[in-house]
């Protein structure tokens, strides 16, 4: 072929993003070429070589960081130097490890910023212009680098940098609701990641991308297993594998957690109890703790789920979840482990509102916990929701330091089938103002500590990411992962500014695309909340799979059942949780408790989940809520249709691959959206008696169809749903 017709086609093949399949494997660490000639001219005019001293596991990982970023994304070997001889050179390290930035003097700059917060400043270091990443530890010059990075994969400016970032929340961590049989419990992405069979003599190279996939987003901690624990995992066969597991994670800045089954010592450990009083009980559980610090050195702790649907805890023995916490945080506590203490709680006697259970066995507790224990609280009293009030715990503990349960794998908003950016759903609970001390106390304040003055600060992300090529099934879904990092490291950003960062790093810099694509992503969750739980309804999904509607089930425990939920009946629709029903309001500070308390204050969007409204109730827009509701599932529908449109509209800018597997992914949730309306729209009418408003489409089956209904498509589904 003829030299300079090889070298043009080349060039167009380097510059065009969407001739090139791309199975989403990467994530948003792409590091393809920059395809703006202007841009990239401006980087490689900026960027002339780099830096790192460092020698220690942690600078080697960042070191083939640097060179894959920098060399993918300008197209060029960008060379790794020993000294600074021209402009444009990098140079990443601390004082200790780096001669120049130790001579920088940049002592004044990093303090206040920690063992994982970084400066990146644009300086002159003998004349010469450079860009320094500086922090105290290796973790931070690794959390620094991923961050000029995603600066230069998203076309930001780099010629006169001065940032100063540092976490607000101190341990950033993903729960695997993953099982030892490598099944994932509502887990959408294929099998764990964890091959247990294979470890720990074989480590597949998906654990180590999966690191810096975490890393590059300020993750540091994981918890392996799944909160309905197995005390298997406790074993020392398994505790080998976990500490192959932890060797890999560990030059990345991540810890290892596990989940303790709290029946641990009668189940592996032969005791005849699990009393958290009983002195056997005590030694058992120090005695493990030193086994699997003597073998992971930098274990992080352990995850308890307690007393709750069935499992076993300290209640089970007339003692309290303070009890119980405390003596596993005692085991912990000589190797500076914690004791994460899950506040989900609701017992075997349905109680009148599930929604306060929570609130009630653990306020009573506040101070008793010891300092290394800190309770992790659901953003909602319920259970992860497609809408809910912020939990009621969160500014009502003020000596126990609370930590936020995020879900990011969409059991309740279409698995990994449906388009649901999550962000919007985590701002508005950590932007939400408890009033704990006056306007202000906003969520997020409890969380990193600022609100009580805490130490011990922590978020977690209940993960949906498996043995999927795209590791969480839906393309759009690894935008949730991207967003639940992005905010435990800063729990202030915006929504927005995340939507933007993960379109640009995983599709396209093409700001018409960006905006349009943007657009979808932040009213996805709206749409969703539309078609399946308008207005405040919750937990109306089908029983099992959680996957599609069922606002009739009324089979099993009533606190388990759609029907306890929507409290439907021939006056109206919606929990009453005011004084005059369950009375959850007043675990809310006065003046929210005030705003839920009257229906003419309470926002719309959570009316049913406080207030049994009249079917002829006037809403704000005029409408009764018998309309508004059956509106609002068409307006879910139709904003599906939307979405597919919009996404059309990209098509041209988007690798097929891709664009492809999204789009059939709309028609299905198309689709789901129309059965979610059709579905609770007939079975709400059997109690309000009312013809369904003009600008809704006719239903295509009846009720009983709807009920009988059964998908074949749910991905992660057992065959006994």
């Amino acid at each position: 072929m003829n030299r300079i017709l090889y070298l043009l086609l080349f060039t167009l093949f380097i510059h065009n993003p969407v001739i090139k399949a791309d199975d989403g494997y990467r994530l948003w660490l792409r590091y393809d070429l920059i395809s703006d000639p202007q841009v990239l001219g401006s980087y490689q005019r900026s960027v002339s070589g780099w830096i790192i001293e460092g020698t220690s596991p942690s600078s080697i990982v960042t070191a083939n960081e640097m060179k894959n970023g920098l060399n993918g994304l300008l197209g060029k070997n960008i060379e790794r130097l020993s000294a600074i001889k021209r402009n444009g050179i990098i140079v990443a390290g601390t004082p200790e490890n780096s001669a120049i930035i130790s001579s920088l003097k940049l002592n004044k700059q990093l303090t206040g910023i920690g063992s994982e917060g970084y400066i990146i400043i644009t300086t002159k270091y003998r004349n010469e212009k450079i860009i320094v990443i500086a922090a105290n530890k290796d973790a931070g010059v690794l959390y620094g680098t991923f961050h000029l990075l995603r600066l230069m994969e998203t076309h930001r400016d780099i010629s006169k940098l001065e940032i100063v970032s540092s976490p607000k929340v101190k341990i950033r961590i993903l729960n695997h609701w993953d099982n030892l049989n490598r099944s994932v419990e509502r887990g959408y992405a294929g099998l764990s990641l964890w091959d247990w069979n294979s470890l720990p003599d074989s480590l597949d190279p998906r654990y180590t991308d999966y690191a810096r996939a975490n890393a590059s987003i300020g993750i540091n901690a994981t918890v392996l297993t799944n909160v309905n624990a197995n005390a298997l995992v406790l074993t020392r066969d398994y505790l080998v594998k976990v500490a192959a597991l932890a060797n890999v994670f560990r030059p990345y800045g991540i810890r290892v957690y596990l989940t303790a089954r709290f029946s641990a010592p009668i189940e592996i450990g032969k005791l005849k109890t699990a009393d958290p009083l009983d002195p056997d009980v005590i030694a058992w559980w120090k005695a493990k703790a030193d086994e699997i610090y003597s073998l992971i050195p930098d274990f992080g702790g352990f995850l308890v789920k307690a007393n709750s649907e069935g499992q076993p805890g300290p209640q089970s023995y007339n003692r309290t979840h303070a009890d119980g916490a405390n003596m596993i945080a005692d085991a912990v506590a000589p190797h500076n482990g914690i004791v994460m203490w899950r506040a989900f709680v609701y017992d075997n006697n349905v109680p009148d509102d599930r929604a306060k259970q929570a609130y009630n066995e653990f306020v009573p507790l506040d101070g008793k916990f010891r300092k290394n224990v800190i309770i992790q609280v659901k953003n909602g009293p319920v259970d992860f929701q497609p809408r809910e009030p912020f939990h009621p715990l969160f500014g009502a503990m003020t000596q126990t330091p609370l930590m936020m349960e995020f879900q990011v794998t969409q059991e309740y908003l279409g698995a990994s089938v449906h388009l649901v950016f999550l962000a919007p759903l985590f701002e508005e609970c950590l932007k939400s103002d408890t009033w704990a001390k006056g306007e202000g106390s906003i969520v997020a304040k409890v969380i990193d500590g600022s609100l009580e003055n805490q130490q011990l600060t922590a978020m977690a992300g209940v993960t949906n990411i498996g043995n999927m090529r795209n590791w969480n099934g839906h393309p759009f879904a690894q935008a949730n992962w991207y967003a639940f990092g992005r905010l435990a490291w800063d729990p202030y950003l915006n929504s927005s500014d995340i939507a933007d960062e993960w379109i640009r790093m995983t599709f396209t810099n093409d700001n018409e695309t960006v905006a349009r694509i943007s657009r979808m992503m932040l009213d996805s969750r709206e749409i969703t909340v539309n078609y399946m739980t308008p207005l405040g309804l919750h937990h109306q999904m089908y029983a099992g799979h959680h996957y599609g509607p069922g606002p009739w089930v009324n089979r099993g425990r009533a606190d388990q059942t759609s029907v306890y939920f929507n409290r439907a009946d021939s006056i109206g629709l919606g929990f009453n949780r005011t004084s005059t029903g369950s009375n959850s309001v007043n675990q809310y500070f006065p003046h929210v408790r005030d705003i839920f308390e009257n229906i003419e204050t309470c926002p719309e969007n959570l009316m049913l989940w406080f207030h049994h409204v009249p079917w002829d109730y006037k809403m704000a827009s005029g409408r009764t809520l018998w309309n508004e509701l059956c509106l609002r599932y068409e307006k879910g529908v139709d904003s599906v249709k939307w979405l597919s449109d919009q996404w059309e509209l990209s098509k041209s800018k988007i690798d097929t691959e891709r664009f492809e597997a999204v789009k059939a992914l709309l028609v299905k949730q198309e689709r789901d959206a129309k059965i979610w309306r059709d579905a609770c729209i007939l079975y709400f009418q059997t109690f309000s008696k009312r013809p369904v408003p003009e600008g809704v489409e006719k239903a295509d089956h009846d009720l009983d169809y709807y009920k009988a209904y059964r998908y074949t498509d749910i991905p992660g589904i057992s065959s006994r749903f």
